[in-house]
């Protein structure tokens, strides 16, 4: 346990590092599907599966199964799966015994370590359920980025409790880790899907010739059908302007995933679902969002990245055990770090973003998807962010306002930690920061895959503290805490 400090014109502030570490573990693996390459490949080994005798495949099969089954609860499931996507993948439906069916899947199948690099940038809410939790206590859920071979990064959750005494103990992780799976009835606003391919610039004719087809909720396979019948009455009007592949895309980009039965939610793993995400889902900044009715929803604004390209996207839950994901449209739907206020403000949503990819921003919205216009709220001004700075994670509501931790970038691309305080019906107008930064790398956290860097995507206010989990050079995440008086003292005129 350490100190750092902050200084501002009032004085020096203490900010406790707790003794809670997350660090990656090579043996928190997942299955995926595995492609050799090529369908010709496919369809060699199929041949030499099949040529195998039933005592044969089962033999294989059970060394398979005892060396693997402990490690994946559905292994079974997982292998049947794989098989029947082989068999569909080189058009192949000649029948295969229960044991070579099995046996095939197992050779297109593969484990993935999704923390073997790195477990890195949290953010936390409260848990939905505080059943059980000592008085004085809270639980809490916590985001964190994990990456794997080829340095492509998933999400992960952990819980834990705050304890009065500001310990806090974090649950085990579970004995396996499972996957969230694509929903297979997933269903899609066509309103909304409408606007969007709109915004993509795609030609309206072709987009309204098509969706005048759908009823007001579809599915994937209705808008297929709709594509199909669109492009029998006038192939030239749906071919044309890349139509078809723009609408295809876009129902890929926005899904929903459902979680394993019974498996709790820090055993799940969001891995990457579409094309824009193959290499990646990066940085999930958590809020608990309050709804005008009093209930409460999860959100969280996430980056897709997908080797060259970044995508701004939107991941929406009530109690994660179904998660929907949508693209984030509008002209200022741009660049990384967006982060939703916990409520509506003045009758609005309301997002901290860094659009330019150097300033901060303030946005206003009706409609959660859709963002077309940002004002600037402040620009570096300190040293230590001279090169860029922007949000780390969604603003905290206060007695005295909107506590705003930043991001700030200096000499030697080193990262700190730096605080500011909004109105809370005016957020573009900031009451007071920190001067210096309120936690920047010590000599023990700035060794790492990124090094000189911290970095948080959220906090969390627990009684009369600020508890900040935080990133150590793109590496493992530990966490802060702050007295919450103390530090508005600093901020507050």
């Amino acid at each position: 346990m350490g100190k750092a400090f902050s200084k501002n014109r009032a004085g020096r502030l203490a900010v406790e590092r707790l003794p809670v570490r997350f660090v990656g573990d090579e043996r928190w693996v997942i299955s995926l599907p595995f492609n050799p390459g090529g369908e010709t490949r496919v369809r060699h080994v199929l041949r030499r599966v099949r040529c195998l005798s039933n005592d044969e495949a089962q033999a294989v099969l059970g060394d398979v199964l005892r060396r693997f089954e402990h490690r994946h609860r559905d292994i079974e499931e997982i292998l049947e799966e794989n098989c029947d996507q082989v068999l569909s993948t080189v058009g192949d439906s000649d029948p295969l015994s229960r044991s070579h069916r099995l046996l095939l899947g197992s050779y297109f199948t593969m484990e993935y370590s999704i923390a073997s690099a790195a477990l890195f940038n949290p953010s936390i809410v409260i848990h939905p359920d505080q059943s059980e939790v000592p008085p004085g206590g809270k639980r809490f859920i916590m985001s964190l980025r994990a990456t794997g071979e080829g340095h492509v990064s998933s999400i992960v959750f952990r819980t834990g409790i705050i304890h009065p005494d500001h310990a806090i103990t974090v649950d085990p992780p579970g004995d396996v880790s499972h996957r969230a799976k694509l929903s297979p009835d997933r269903v899609y606003d066509r309103s909304l899907f409408w606007r969007k391919l709109h915004d993509m610039a795609i030609r309206r004719g072709a987009v309204d010739f098509v969706m005048h087809r759908l009823p007001e909720q579809f599915t994937m396979g209705q808008l297929e059908h709709a594509i199909d019948s669109a492009r029998s009455d006038d192939p030239a009007l749906v071919q044309n302007g890349g139509t078809v592949e723009g609408m295809l895309w876009l129902a890929q980009e926005n899904y929903q995933l459902q979680m394993p039965d019974g498996a709790a939610i820090s055993e799940i793993v969001i891995f990457p679902q579409s094309e824009n995400e193959s290499m990646g889902l990066e940085d999930l900044r958590l809020v608990a969002f309050e709804e005008d009715d009093g209930s409460t929803k999860y959100y969280g604004t996430y980056t897709a990245f997908n080797g060259s390209r970044i995508l701004p996207q939107l991941m929406e839950a009530v109690d994660f055990r179904r998660i929907s994901v949508h693209t984030i449209n509008g002209a200022c739907a741009q660049n990384k770090g967006m982060a939703l206020f916990p409520r509506r403000v003045n009758g609005h949503y309301c997002m901290c973003s860094r659009i330019d990819g150097e300033n901060l921003y303030i946005m206003y919205s009706d409609m959660l998807q859709f963002w077309e216009t940002a004002e600037l709220l402040r620009t570096p001004k300190h040293p230590w962010e001279f090169m860029q700075m922007g949000n780390c994670g969604s603003p905290i509501e206060t007695k005295e306002g909107w506590l705003l931790l930043t991001h700030g970038v200096g000499p030697m691309r080193t990262y700190c930690i730096g605080v500011m305080l909004l109105e809370r019906d005016n957020p573009l107008n900031v009451i007071g920061h920190l001067d210096e930064p309120l936690i920047m790398p010590t000599e023990d956290e700035r060794e790492g895959y990124v090094p000189n860097v911290v970095y948080t995507c959220g906090a969390m206010i627990h009684r009369d503290h600020l508890y900040i989990p935080y990133a150590m050079s793109d590496t493992a995440a530990g966490f802060a805490m702050v007295e919450l008086d103390k530090l508005l003292e600093r901020l507050v005129p």
